[in-house]
């Protein structure tokens, strides 16, 4: 039994102990996780979640960045267990003198050698190039034990498992089927609670009506009434009762919808589909250029005596979409590194880059915007004629809608939200060319759409290094350029 005085995720629970829990039986290597609850100071993430894990089920834990993916499968890794198992974490801190993609591989090998009944791995698709990625996935196709998974990568998800996690809401859902019919499933039960409440909004306004025109009848009867008792035919305390009766019955019912209607409106609250953004791009400060942007001629790069990628020949033009491919240690980041004119690359040939100016760079850890600024602030600095309004309206097109939103430090925001801030830093003041690095690593599947929905609209020029091709072909690639 694993429970939270022992428990060496950094995380603090706010249940009793032994309340939260996990514990093992050894049925067919099955195991069980009892009312596991997962809390923050800041947050909840989830609440007494309970599960069974048989023999050769594989699960994807799948939800938004920050809601406990990488610490709930780090609970299971650390279970005592007499399990052979296996776990790979996002930062993988062997290996030092290789890239992320060579760490990976090394540590998988090792893993896979070991084999393992259970395998456990929070991100793997992080960093892997193209080939590395597809022997990824026929190693977890052909693997024959228990598989768990983080991971936003919709390959592997649509292939390598049958069983998904989804935390969302402070709750965790399974779901045992396809990925895509899951997805299928919350849209048809969302399009059905919506459904339900404009009927139910519709008998409102007719309740309404309907006790608007009785209210109206009552008050008739009422002057009738009081005529009739005047001259004695009718008791005043029936014309009365008559007349509350009726309200009681009107405003009962429309209580009875007001009340129904709220239900369901919680309900929807509890399906989360992703918001969709239709960003607006600044061009009054700066036309979009024209003709060709940069262009490399038999170039070569790399670091201290050693130049690593040569014969370097590319252009990109105004509107060019260019994606940087290559196996994991080729030089990607090094070229950006030298378009970039950093100093400590070395460079040959003829290179006609950009002034700093005119490049925007987004990388996955999002260093163009400063920890202690907020979301106004920096969108002010960008744009300093804006006023105050245009600025809300500019952080509203990037989902920032709320005050506490716009106001908060950029070191409190989730990667989800600093990606969307990135990207409205960018589009306050589009550059001629932007240049984007890994951006998608450790994203959720809704940040990455939002990400996608921005960069299909953006005017300028391209540069994109990413391994998922899923992701550049739906920002509309129009170049391929590698090693």
């Amino acid at each position: 039994m694993l429970c939270t005085s022992t428990c060496s995720i950094e995380l603090s629970c706010r249940v009793p102990k032994k309340e939260y829990w996990l514990d093992k039986r050894k049925m067919a290597n099955l195991l069980h996780i009892r009312n596991f609850s997962l809390s923050f100071p800041h947050k909840v993430c989830f609440d007494n979640f309970s599960a069974s894990i048989s023999q050769g089920d594989r699960i994807a834990i799948i939800g938004r960045n920050g809601s406990g993916k990488s610490s709930l499968i780090k609970a299971i890794a650390q279970m005592d267990t007499n399990i052979a198992a296996a776990y790979i974490p996002q930062i993988i801190t062997d290996f030092d003198t290789y890239s992320g993609g060579e760490k990976f591989n090394r540590a998988l090998s090792v893993a896979f050698g070991s084999n393992p009944d259970l395998m456990l791995l929070d991100e793997p698709t992080n960093h892997l190039d193209r080939h590395n990625r597809s022997g990824l996935l026929r190693k977890l196709m052909s693997y024959d034990g228990t598989l768990i998974i983080v991971t936003h990568d919709r390959e592997i998800l649509r292939n390598c498992v049958h069983i998904l996690w989804h935390i969302d809401n402070g709750k965790v859902t399974v779901f045992r089927g396809k990925y895509d019919d899951y997805m299928q499933e919350l849209q048809t039960k969302y399009r059905s609670l919506i459904h339900q409440v404009d009927l139910l909004r519709s008998q409102e306004q007719d309740a309404h009506k309907s006790l608007m025109k009785e209210q109206e009848r009552v008050a008739k009867s009422k002057a009738a009434g009081q005529k009739k008792v005047a001259n004695r035919r009718w008791m005043k305390s029936v014309g009365n009762l008559k007349a509350m009766r009726a309200e009681v019955s009107q405003g009962s019912k429309q209580k009875a919808i007001g009340k129904k209607k709220q239900d369901l409106l919680g309900q929807l609250e509890q399906i989360h589909l992703p918001k969709v953004i239709v960003p607006k791009f600044n061009l009054s400060a700066q036309k979009v250029a024209q003709g060709m942007i940069m262009s490399i001629c038999g170039g070569a790069i790399g670091y201290g005596n050693t130049f690593i990628w040569n014969n370097i020949n590319l252009s990109v033009h105004s509107s060019e979409r260019v994606a940087l491919t290559g196996r994991n240690g080729s030089g990607k980041t090094t070229l950006i590194r030298g378009i970039l004119n950093d100093p400590k690359v070395i460079k040959a040939g003829h290179w006609n880059t950009p002034p700093a100016k005119d490049i925007g760079i987004l990388d996955q850890h999002y260093e163009t915007l400063s920890p202690d600024k907020s979301a106004l602030k920096i969108i002010s600095e960008v744009a300093p004629e804006w006023s105050h309004a245009e600025i809300r309206r500019h952080l509203n097109d990037f989902l920032f809608r709320k005050n506490e939103e716009i106001s908060e430090a950029v070191k409190d925001l989730s990667g989800g939200e600093r990606a969307r801030l990135s990207l409205a830093q960018i589009a306050a003041h589009p550059p001629k060319l932007l240049i984007l690095d890994e951006i998608t690593n450790n994203l959720d599947l809704e940040t990455c759409d939002h990400i996608i929905q921005i960069l299909r609209e953006y005017p300028g020029a391209m540069m994109v290094v990413s391994h998922d091709e899923t992701f550049l072909g739906e920002i509309k690639i129009d170049t391929y350029y590698g090693t």
